[in-house]
């Protein structure tokens, strides 16, 4: 099958920054989300990233223009009809991507290709939500997206090797590296990382040391481009949450136990940069 419309279910921080790389690669793209204004901050932030980009002189202002004039928006979830692979990048809640994926495998015809950017939700759970198992596959960007190399492609337990080989190719032709990865919950990513940003945060809350002095260690003494507490900022501390309780879940490990610093920042609102504090402040 080829692909030549794309859907991206979501505008947020991921949504809109697979929405910029899929169309840079050639494809039209169909961007929803549940308010205009949503739809509207999305395409903000594509035209900023492109406009650093040309800034830089990595794209030309044609680039520029053909890219944004393959995106449309909507806030009808139906529109997805007319494409032909789809990515949801809804937050991290598993309640609300499997009702998107009941949704789209009522609106999407049969032979579509239905992806989640899930960080940490089972595939095999997702797929479960829909009559096409074998076309449900996880499709893991990384954030930023359109800087970052990765997609971590994973299979469930009944994702066919087409579906499997066409989400392989189509990471690649959007410039990305792909590395396979099985449904297990965190998959490869973020059960390496999450756990080490979890510790990071028990190192803060157990008075092992200040946050800029832990995020030091791991930056110079372990060559991280940044320390995990920035790091877990930029990522979103409700995700990290979120991925935390779903490693705890599904290992039933005293290891993974969420940190309680990390769950009350979280009630309180503190969820990183995208809320203007986190562990640092961005106000």
């Amino acid at each position: 099958m080829k692909v030549k419309t794309f859907g991206v279910v979501g505008s947020g921080q991921m949504g809109n920054g697979i929405a910029q790389v899929a169309a840079a690669a050639g494809l039209n793209v169909i961007m929803s989300d549940i308010k205009d204004a949503f739809c509207e901050k999305g395409l903000a932030t594509i035209t900023g990233s492109l406009d650093r980009l040309l800034k830089k002189e990595k794209i030309t202002q044609a680039d520029k223009d053909a890219t944004l004039a393959r995106i449309t928006t909507t806030t009808d979830l139906k529109d997805m009809a007319k494409a032909d692979f789809v990515v949801e990048a809804a937050v991290e809640r598993e309640d609300l991507k499997f009702q998107i994926f009941r949704d789209l495998d009522e609106i999407c015809p049969e032979q579509v290709i239905l992806a989640s950017n899930t960080s940490s939700i089972p595939i095999g759970s997702i797929a479960a939500q829909t009559s096409r198992p074998d076309k449900v596959i996880g499709m893991h960007f990384m954030n930023p997206v359109p800087m970052m190399k990765l997609v971590e492609v994973i299979k469930g337990i009944a994702t066919s090797e087409e579906t499997f080989k066409l989400t392989w190719d189509l990471s690649e032709k959007f410039g990305k590296v792909p590395a396979e990865a099985n449904d297990y919950p965190g998959f490869i990513s973020n059960r390496i990382l999450m756990p080490m940003i979890n510790e990071a945060v028990f190192c803060l809350y157990q008075s092992v040391g200040k946050k800029e002095d832990i995020d030091t260690v791991m930056k110079l003494g372990m060559a991280h481009p940044m320390g995990p507490l920035t790091l877990a900022d930029l990522i979103g501390l409700d995700t990290c949450l979120a991925i935390m309780e779903t490693l705890y879940d599904g290992f039933k490990d005293s290891k993974y136990r969420p940190c309680p610093l990390l769950r009350k920042y979280v009630e309180a609102g503190w969820l990183g940069r995208k809320t203007g504090k986190g562990f640092y402040d961005y106000k």
